[in-house]
């Protein structure tokens, strides 16, 4: 009945907590984001399973990391300098047709990632149909077809 009783409890604190501070939806979480949740996820585990963590201990390390995550957003949304030493730009992979090896090489972005990003998106069957590529700084390639 204890495990019932934290897990319900958890529940309702990860619920209310993710209201309040998660306002970005999956496809926007960034790999930092990711390392954050994962934490939050232990925590987790540690007040479900009771290991010497009460759930109020798990609630405030929660509460912390969440409330630091929206407190990073803020500081990037608010000051531009801030933003660039936070976030990772943009980094454009292809220009007219052309491809930024050196630029692939140094994020591992090969042509068949490319490839599947293209057909997965616009369509895009081969190469010399892709004007611009460009690696988003939530990891994702957006890819500009030709005409």
């Amino acid at each position: 009945m204890d495990g019932v009783l934290r897990g319900a409890v958890i529940y309702l604190i990860l619920f209310v907590l993710f209201r309040v501070f998660g306002q970005r939806t999956l496809a926007q979480v960034t790999p930092f984001d990711f390392v954050v949740l994962l934490i939050v996820g232990e925590a987790t585990q540690q007040a479900l399973l009771g290991d010497n963590f009460s759930i109020t201990q798990a609630a405030v390390v929660i509460a912390t990391l969440l409330l630091l995550e929206r407190l990073w957003d803020l500081l990037a949304w608010r000051f531009p300098r801030f933003r660039r030493v936070a976030e990772s730009r943009p980094l454009v992979l292809m220009v007219d047709g052309v491809l930024d090896r050196q630029a692939m090489r140094r994020v591992q972005v090969t042509e068949e990632d490319i490839l599947q990003a293209a057909r997965a998106g616009p369509g895009v069957e081969r190469m010399d149909q892709i004007k611009h590529v460009v690696l988003e700084s939530t990891g994702g390639l957006s890819i500009i077809p030709r005409g």
